[in-house]
């Protein structure tokens, strides 16, 4: 099933997509598809469900996330185009949560900004608690699929000192959704192609076939060092094609327009302005 979340920011309703597309309201089955909801996601025929009128708002398909976690340099393809070696472990480093926005909000270019880059990613979204779980169980622990826009500041994250986080986490860097969609829709999460065009021009394009970590062994990797809880997402890395490897690197510029999509996982579309 594909779930979504619908309205202005902080007021967002749940609702289901039905087989033709149509937008459905569950608020009258569940409060938010959020927390515990997602250890057990409704099992609804949305066609009994009403239906909802206009084309509102989509806020992130997942409410209250604790953690943002992110996994750089995860695909051979893109590590070979930044002229780096494959990592021997997951490199790891956290998005905070205020960076969070819908998959069609705009994102802004924080002050300062020259470098700003974009990232298609496929997102994890964990539906029950998880702590030391084995690779052979970790898909278990997934409530669904989504896609994340790992927008990157580039010298804020690596010519400023310190982590990664500071070049990652400004506010709008974080767009997700359009959908949380099941594993049982999803297939084989290890075959997803993946696409980014800049202003209609192709820019990212990949498959999740190419991932030195795949999602099972991220899902375990994580729950050695932290719980991770219902609702935290994991952004498992993105293929090649970004602004700092092209020659000469492009980066993003106001009026630039961002359009995102994963295999059965829907499409984003975000408008680069000015912050400020």
């Amino acid at each position: 099933m594909r779930f979504v979340r619908y309205g202005e920011a902080g007021s967002e309703r749940p609702g289901v997509l039905d087989s033709a597309g149509v937008l459905r309201d569950l608020s009258e089955v569940v409060d938010d598809i959020a927390g515990d909801v997602l250890a057990t996601l409704p099992d609804i025929d949305p066609e009994t469900l009403p239906k909802v009128a206009g084309a509102p708002r989509l806020g992130t398909p997942v409410g209250q996330v604790g953690k943002l976690i992110g996994i750089g340099l995860n695909y051979h393809d893109h590590a070979a185009e930044v002229g780096l070696d494959p990592p021997n472990e997951p490199i790891v480093f956290m998005k905070a949560t205020s960076s969070i926005t819908g998959p069609n909000d705009p994102v802004y270019l924080p002050r300062g900004s020259q470098k700003s880059d974009w990232e298609v990613e496929l997102g994890v979204v964990i539906g029950r608690r998880a702590k030391y779980v084995s690779e052979a169980d970790a898909l278990d622990y997934v409530a669904g699929y989504t896609i994340v826009n790992d927008v990157s500041e580039r010298a804020f994250q690596t010519e400023r000192g310190g982590q990664w986080t500071k070049g990652k986490s400004c506010d709008s860097f974080g767009p997700i959704g359009p959908w949380l969609v099941t594993p049982d829709e999803v297939g084989d999460v290890q075959a997803l192609d993946l696409m980014l065009d800049l202003d209609g021009q192709p820019a990212q394009r990949g498959s999740t076939a190419s991932m030195i970590f795949g999602v099972a062994h991220l899902v375990a990797y994580l729950s050695q060092m932290m719980t991770l809880h219902p609702g935290d997402i994991i952004a498992t890395g993105t293929p090649p094609g970004v602004g700092m490897a092209m020659k000469p690197p492009r980066f993003l510029r106001e009026g630039d327009v961002m359009t995102l999509s994963i295999s059965g996982l829907g499409m984003q579309r975000q408008e680069v302005r000015q912050d400020g």
